[in-house]
């Protein structure tokens, strides 16, 4: 008697593993695009450009070059010409993996959202906050296609 009971929760169990499975593996989840502009490249010119495709709701994740300690720093907020297409979710500064070295170069990094189709550019700038009708030492302007 115990066998039949057994056996048909066994197989009551198994039938929630694959309805349950395949639940979990059909959720789209978001695509991320990663694009980083090391400190040796901003070395060579100043003023970089660059364009990148993301799918709608993927993620968009920018890696630049940044040093505090110098007093110069990227804009907190990114200019972003067309906000109904993509959207600043973070932005963050990362230290520099090794302790200890002082003056030595993070990263910031900023995180958006890609709303819908269609393009938008994201500008950022690279100067010391406090210096007004100063050129910026550094800018990133990135064109991003929405498909």
């Amino acid at each position: 008697m115990l066998r039949p009971k057994l056996h048909l929760i066994t197989t009551i169990l198994a039938m929630l593993a694959l309805v349950t499975g395949g639940c979990i593996g059909s959720f789209p989840h978001p695509v991320g695009v990663q694009l980083e502009v090391p400190c040796d490249e901003f070395m060579e010119q100043h003023h970089i450009s660059k364009e990148v495709e993301v799918p709608i709701n993927g993620m968009l994740t920018i890696t630049l070059c940044s040093n505090p300690t110098t007093g110069f720093q990227w804009s907190e907020t990114a200019e972003i010409t067309d906000p109904s297409v993509l959207d600043q979710v973070d932005h963050e500064f990362v230290p520099p993996e090794q302790k200890g070295v002082e003056g030595a170069s993070g990263q910031e990094v900023w995180t958006f959202k890609a709303l819908r189709k269609g393009t938008s550019t994201v500008s950022m700038e690279y100067r010391r906050p406090w210096e007004h009708g100063v050129e910026p030492a550094k800018t990133f302007t990135l064109t991003v296609v929405v498909k």
